[in-house]
């Protein structure tokens, strides 16, 4: 296979997994995609840095925000790691690290990159702007009014 279509290959890894698996809820779709090897380098607090912890943060995610979603703005790849930059957006309908369900609307950023081998995702770095969604749920000062 030609650099090219590794990296196109991992990409559109990639983006199933934010589509079926995030944006749809799809956890048989998340077993398939994700190795049993997998390691996340920045895991969310009190999350392991293993598959089981990704599963675990995924559903959080959704039960939190049923129509979590994403709309990915680019993404670029070197071989197989794939960088992305997208938007989440949901309705906080059910708690969230401790945070009763609100009702309100989120949007927050995330650039992550994925590393793709053999069509599993292998690993995990991301930085997302959960100050920002933290915010918008009225967990920190200067929060908007509802």
């Amino acid at each position: 296979m030609t650099k090219i279509s590794v990296s196109e290959a991992a990409k559109a890894v990639v983006r199933r997994n934010t589509v079926e698996v995030q944006g749809g809820g799809s956890f048989e779709v998340f077993e398939e995609l994700f190795a049993d090897d997998f390691l996340d380098h920045t895991p969310q607090p009190g999350r392991t840095p293993d598959k089981a912890g990704a599963r675990e943060l995924y559903k959080v995610l959704r039960a939190a925000f049923p129509d979590f979603h994403a709309d990915i703005h680019w993404q670029l790849a070197d071989g197989d790691r794939v960088t992305t930059y997208k938007t989440y957006h949901g309705t906080h309908k059910g708690e969230f690290f401790g945070i009763a369900p609100t009702g309100r609307k989120i949007q927050f950023e995330t650039v992550d990159v994925m590393g793709v081998r053999d069509g599993k995702i292998t690993e995990h770095w991301g930085v997302a702007n959960l100050f920002s969604l933290m915010r918008q749920l009225g967990a920190l000062p200067g929060t908007p009014k509802a």
